[in-house]
């Protein structure tokens, strides 16, 4: 096993896999993947599972056949597909997840990305989602849209454990915190235990770089050429800074106290997309105590590979960062506004991916 993933872990940062699929659960790799290289979560997305769907048709053909014997429409086909590899997955992880006391062997199952604007449907389908898997490491993620804050207190509120997804401003980080706290407090009331809810916050990063590096570019400036590479990071480490406001102040004391856990920060889209950057930077740059890093399996090889370990890189990084930012709104890059941008683009590609998946199970259950 790699020092550099036997480290990170020793540092407190819990590796998820950003991937599943049937195949990987019938060959052995996750399994194997939890036993060599640290892995003690997975997360999924509506792109994941098109891919795994689309490229291993054959796995799931069986179940496809018999789904469409059923009379099951496309929608409900993919449930049934989806949550049984979820299920599965969790039922593999469930000595990750009672060894950690239920902090880590997590698996995260998407909301239809139809319903990132509609705030009832999401609450409506993630709470049919947690009762479709059940398991107690089952995670739902709902997407950090506006309409997706309501529905993040709701569905923490009924005692359901989320990961909030397509975080990329830190603004809209701290919206969901409140989010997340709104959830613990109608849980209070409706006494349920809270030491029994989990919550991360998956902050995207990677994105952020390249769009940002893209605006630089066309600046073509030496002044802006100097800050390709540094958004991400330094978006990400001010999220930081903002989860260590949020564990200081009266009122998570007081949830603290009545067994409240923290919603850990979970870095997400940790793929480097320029070959120009180290291809661990996400994983190596980011590593702090309490959070998560979830990566896909090109990331995770090439940290067990080549990563070097050098220890807590975020904790006091924040006016660094700050800096950092001011830097790029000085010569015209408006954060917040890429930022919005990414959420739009990201919730958009997730629909696409759906409609694909749905385009490849309709055909493929109707030629079963």
């Amino acid at each position: 096993m790699s020092n550099c993933l036997q480290e990170l872990t020793g540092l407190g940062v819990s590796i998820w896999l950003d991937d599943l699929s049937r195949a990987r659960l019938v060959s052995g790799n996750l399994a194997e993947l939890v036993r060599t290289s640290c892995v003690r979560g997975v997360t999924t997305n509506p792109a994941i599972f098109q891919k795994a769907i689309s490229e291993k048709a054959d796995a799931y053909a069986p179940d496809l056949a018999r789904l469409a014997a059923q009379g099951c429409n496309v929608d409900q086909a993919i449930r049934t597909l989806t949550t049984d590899d979820v299920r599965t997955a969790c039922d593999l992880l469930m000595d990750v997840f009672e060894s950690s006391g239920g902090v880590d062997g997590r698996v995260s199952i998407e909301v239809d990305p139809r319903l990132a604007h509609d705030t009832d449907g999401t609450v409506t389908q993630a709470a049919e989602l947690w009762e479709l898997v059940a398991r107690p490491n089952a995670l739902i993620k709902i997407p950090a849209t506006k309409a997706g804050l309501p529905a993040i207190t709701a569905t923490i509120g009924a005692g359901i454990s989320v990961n909030v997804t397509l975080i990329f401003s830190v603004d809209r980080y701290r919206e969901v915190v409140d989010a997340y706290v709104a959830g613990l407090d109608i849980a209070r009331a409706a006494c349920i235990d809270l030491s029994s809810i989990h919550s991360v916050a998956s902050f995207f990063v990677s994105r952020v770089d390249s769009e940002i590096d893209k605006r630089l570019d066309g600046l073509g400036t030496e002044q802006a050429r100097a800050l390709r590479g540094r958004a991400g990071l330094a978006n990400a480490r001010l999220a930081w800074a903002a989860h260590e406001d949020v564990l200081a102040s009266r009122r998570w004391a007081e949830l603290a106290a009545v067994s409240a856990l923290p919603q850990r920060p979970l870095w997400a889209s940790t793929g480097v997309k320029d070959p120009a950057y180290d291809d661990t930077m996400y994983v190596v740059d980011l590593a702090v105590d309490g959070c998560v890093n979830t990566m896909p399996e090109p990331t995770l090889d090439a940290v067990r590979e080549h990563g070097r370990f050098r220890g807590d890189t975020v904790t006091g990084t924040a006016a660094v960062s700050r800096e950092e930012i001011s830097e790029l709104a000085a010569v015209g890059i408006d954060i917040t506004e890429v930022c919005d941008l990414l959420e739009s683009e990201g919730v958009q590609k997730f629909i696409d991916s759906w409609e694909s998946l749905r385009t490849t199970v309709a055909a493929a259950m109707a030629s079963s």
